[in-house]
């Protein structure tokens, strides 16, 4: 009996691997297409990304267009790896992970504060639940607005203490992923107006 339970736990690892390795939609310019495209291994994106919006304020498009900027909705996307010399590889420019690619301190810090320990940040759902609770902690740091994308994209950009600093003022680069992610959230609001 206990060798069959085995057998069937041992023929379900299979599928969760799988699971993991599901491919991420291909129309991510248009969230109607994003969240029509999910298959049963996903979770059922539209409902998470509205259950985030009751949780924590945060809108649905500011929150899509946040994973399309830091991930491309790839929940295996991580940076690029640092070459020493041009030829040997050195680990990742930094340790972001996931369809949030949160760092690996600010995910720990969020695990503790929300009690989510076994939150994955290659999960929708957990990477998700993340950015609303890093945008709402900005929100009520900073007083910026919940649809404010392109200041809130600024703090998860650079993270609160550089935001804090006006680093952001400086680092064109900074300012041009939030613009992009600002002019994503208008794109993504006007397009949830039509989905069905």
């Amino acid at each position: 009996m206990c060798i069959l339970r085995i057998g069937r736990v041992l023929a379900f690892v299979p599928l969760m691997a799988l699971a993991a390795c599901a491919t991420p939609p291909s129309h991510i310019n248009n969230v109607c297409a994003v969240f029509d495209q999910r298959d049963g291994w996903f979770d059922n994106w539209s409902q998470v990304a509205n259950g985030v919006q009751r949780k924590y304020g945060v809108p649905v498009h500011v929150l899509m267009a946040t994973i399309r900027q830091e991930s491309g909705f790839k929940g295996d996307a991580k940076p690029p790896v640092k070459w020493v010399f041009g030829i040997i590889p050195w680990g990742r420019v930094s340790s972001a992970d996931g369809f949030s690619q949160a760092l690996d301190g600010t995910w720990k810090q969020y695990q503790r504060e929300t009690g989510n320990f076994m939150a994955s940040r290659g999960s929708f759902a957990d990477a998700a639940d993340f950015i609303g609770w890093y945008y709402a902690k900005s929100s009520q740091r900073f007083g910026i607005p919940l649809t404010d994308t392109y200041h809130l994209y600024l703090t998860y950009y650079l993270g609160p203490n550089a935001y804090e600093r006006g680093d952001w003022r400086s680092n064109s680069a900074a300012q041009t992923y939030a613009r992009r992610t600002a002019d994503r959230a208008d794109t993504y609001a006007a397009q949830l107006q039509g989905c069905s």
